[in-house]
């Protein structure tokens, strides 16, 4: 009897505890908010406020150099019978923005085919500076028979990357995979042996 009592009192002072843990963990969000507000800690709680004719504005991304414009090409080769080709030939960009450029390609041919692209980039140190956050060339494709597909390249241009640069040109040569290809030239190896005569 004792010890049910005992038990019984311990699920009480748990369920107290648990039911004070909760409504503390509640009223954190309006305290916080409270706090922020009053010692202006938290500049984020001011966007909550509706301030009559007040234009919302985003924060500025710091990381864009909007001082600088660098002209990127896009060039587009084709290693078989299809269509391949950039939506645009060419964009201005700020180091440090993003820009999203598309791709169009078409299977010409009356049968069935899996593609890459490989990416190129001119001058050769503006590779480690072009940063690609969504492309085509990451994965290979199977286009049906006159399928059309137009294809998103995201890019940010490194600010990072030598002021001298002023134009990038970003290359894809798309070719198929597992098509065939034509094999290796064989080299005619000549052995002349000591005596100077050859086989």
């Amino acid at each position: 009897m004792r010890l049910q009592r005992e038990n019984f009192l311990m699920v009480r002072k748990l369920a107290v505890i648990a039911v004070g843990m909760f409504a503390f963990g509640y009223a954190l969000v309006p305290i916080y908010k409270t706090i922020c507000e009053m010692t202006g800690i938290n500049i984020l709680a001011l966007g909550d406020k509706n301030i009559p004719g007040a234009v919302p504005t985003l924060p500025a991304n710091t990381q864009v150099d909007r001082g600088r414009t660098i002209t990127v090409e896009f060039d587009a080769n084709a290693r078989g019978p299809w269509e391949f080709k950039p939506a645009q030939r060419s964009v201005d960009v700020h180091p440090g923005e993003l820009t999203t450029v598309m791709y169009e390609f078409q299977n010409t041919q009356n049968r069935r085919m899996s593609a890459q692209a490989i990416p190129s980039y001119a001058p050769q140190q503006a590779s480690a500076h072009f940063n690609k956050l969504e492309c085509f060339c990451f994965n290979q494709y199977t286009l049906e028979p006159g399928e059309k597909k137009s294809w998103p390249v995201a890019f940010v241009i490194d600010p990072k990357l030598s002021k001298d640069v002023k134009t990038i040109t970003l290359s894809y040569t798309f070719f198929e995979v597992g098509g065939k290809t034509p094999p290796a030239p064989v080299a005619n190896v000549t052995v002349v042996a000591p005596d100077g005569s050859r086989s």
